[in-house]
C-alpha cells in the first residue's frame, strides 16, 4: 500500500521504509502538508494530537536533505526536552528503515554543552532542540545557521508564547531569509497565528478538523501507589476492569522488557514493543495484540507512533510524560471509531502535580480513584468495612 504515500510525492524508498513500521496510509495532515512542503512553501499546520504531524514534516525533509553534504540543513525547534528526544528517535527510526543516511543530534538545555559541541563537530544534517540552547550555541559560533534551509517549529502555541517567542525570533534572525519555515500545533490561537505570519513568507494555512466532532469522551482517572507497587496495582486493575485490549505506556524503552516480564509472571497476556524492537518480534507482538492473543501491549511513546489499532478499550500509564500533549497523544489511542475509552494512570504521590498540570493545560478532568474490596471508588469516598 506504499503507493498511497508515493501518490502525494513521497519517494518509493521512504514509502518502503514506512511499510517496515506498518505505516501504509497517509493521514489527512500528511496528505495536505507533504506536497506543499516538497514545493518549498511555508506552512502553518493545525491538527489534533496523534494525527501524524511529525511524519508530515519529516518525510519531505528526508527527500530534500543532501546527504552527500556534511552540513547542517534543518533545524527543528521543540518546547520540551522530552518532545525533542522523541523527534530525534523518530528521525533515527526513519533513517534506519528507509536506509537514507540522514544524521541528527538533539540540542537541549540542562545537558552537558561540551558533549553537544562535540556532536556538532560531526556536522549532522538535522538538529532538534530548544530555542534557548540552540541560540546559545549560535552565539558561541558552534552552530552555523547560514546553511539551514528548513526550520520546523513544533507545538507552536508553546514556542511562540511569551516565555519562548523572543529566543525563537532571535534564532530565526541568524538564518537566511529564503529559508523555509513549517509550523505545527494541535491548537493555534489568534495571537500565535499573528506572530507566525510575521515571521513567515506567505504561509499556507492548513487546518484539519476532527474527523468526528461528536467523538465519545475518554474517561480519565488516576490511582496513587508506591513505585514498587505499580505492577501489582496494574495486575489487579487489568483483571478488575476486564481489559481486553489495552496499551500500557512507560517512559523508558529500557524498562519495557522488565515490565512485560512482570505482567506475564502475574498471569497476564502481555507483550512489549519499543523503538529498537527487531522487526519480526515487533510484527508478531502487534499481530498477537490485534488478534486478541495478547491483552496488554507495553510500549514507549516512540514505539507507539504510527500504530492504528481499532478496539483499544483502555490506556494505562505506569509513568507520566512531562509534556501534556504526549499524555493526550497516548490516551487518544482509545475511544476511537465511535467507541468509548478509559485512560487510567497509576502514579506516585510525587506525580499528582503532573495530573493537575494536565487538567489545567488540557482542560480535562482526571478523577482521583481508589480500589477497595474489588471495586473502584472516588477517592475519599471508598466504602470501608
Amino acid at each position: 500500500m506504499s503507493e498511497l504515500f508515493e501518490k502525494i510525492g513521497v519517494s518509493a524508498q521512504l514509502a518502503a521504509g514506512l511499510g517496515k513500521a506498518n505505516i501504509d496510509v497517509p493521514t489527512a495532515i500528511q496528505t495536505k502538508v507533504i506536497p506543499l512542503s516538497l514545493a518549498g512553501r511555508d506552512i502553518i499546520g493545525q491538527s489534533a494530537t496523534g494525527t501524524g504531524k511529525t511524519l508530515a514534516y519529516l518525510l519531505p525533509l528526508f527527500q530534500k536533505i543532501d546527504v552527500s553534504k556534511k552540513e547542517m540543513q534543518v533545524m527543528i525547534l521543540a518546547p520540551t526536552h522530552e518532545l525533542a528526544i522523541q523527534i530525534q528517535r523518530q528521525i533515527e527510526i526513519l533513517s534506519k528503515n528507509s536506509e537514507i543516511a540522514v544524521t541528527s543530534t538533539p540540542i537541549i538545555g540542562n545537558v552537558n554543552i561540551a558533549r553537544q559541541i562535540d556532536k556538532l563537530k560531526e556536522k549532522p544534517h538535522i538538529i532538534v532542540g530548544s530555542s534557548g540552547r540552540i541560540l546559545e550555541l549560535i552565539q558561541k559560533k558552534k552552530i552555523t545557521s547560514q546553511t539551514i534551509k528548513t526550520i520546523i517549529i513544533d507545538e507552536a502555541d508553546r514556542l511562540l508564547d511569551d516565555k519562548n517567542v523572543d529566543s525563537v525570533k532571535a534564532v530565526l534572525k541568524t538564518t537566511l531569509k529564503d529559508r523555509q519555515i513549517l509550523l505545527f500545533s494541535a491548537t493555534i490561537t489568534s495571537n500565535t497565528l499573528a506572530i507566525a505570519k510575521g515571521i513567515m513568507r506567505d504561509p499556507e494555512v492548513i487546518t484539519i478538523a476532527e474527523e468526528n466532532n461528536e467523538r465519545p469522551d475518554i474517561s480519565h482517572m488516576y490511582f496513587v501507589a508506591e513505585q514498587r507497587d505499580k505492577i501489582e496495582v496494574m495486575r489487579k486493575m487489568a483483571r478488575l476492569v476486564n481489559a481486553k485490549r489495552a496499551l500500557v505506556f512507560i517512559n523508558k524503552s529500557d524498562d519495557i522488557e522488565e515490565t512485560t516480564d512482570k505482567l506475564v509472571y502475574h498471569g497476564l497476556k502481555a507483550a512489549g514493543i519499543h523503538g529498537s524492537s527487531v522487526k519480526g518480534d515487533r510484527k508478531k507482538s502487534l499481530e498477537d495484540f490485534r488478534k486478541g492473543k495478547v491483552q496488554l501491549l507495553v510500549a514507549s511513546d516512540v514505539a507507539a507512533r504510527g500504530l492504528d489499532i481499532v478496539g483499544i478499550d483502555y490506556v494505562f500509564n505506569l509513568d507520566l510524560p512531562e509534556d501534556p500533549q504526549i499524555y493526550l497523544h497516548r490516551v487518544g489511542r482509545t475511544g476511537r471509531a465511535g467507541e468509548s475509552g478509559i485512560a487510567i494512570s497509576i502514579i506516585t504521590k510525587q506525580e499528582v502535580a503532573l495530573i493537575h498540570k494536565y487538567e489545567k493545560l488540557l482542560k480535562i478532568d482526571i478523577a482521583a480513584k481508589q480500589m477497595e474490596h474489588g471495586k473502584i471508588f472516588d477517592k475519599n469516598k471508598a466504602v470501608r468495612k
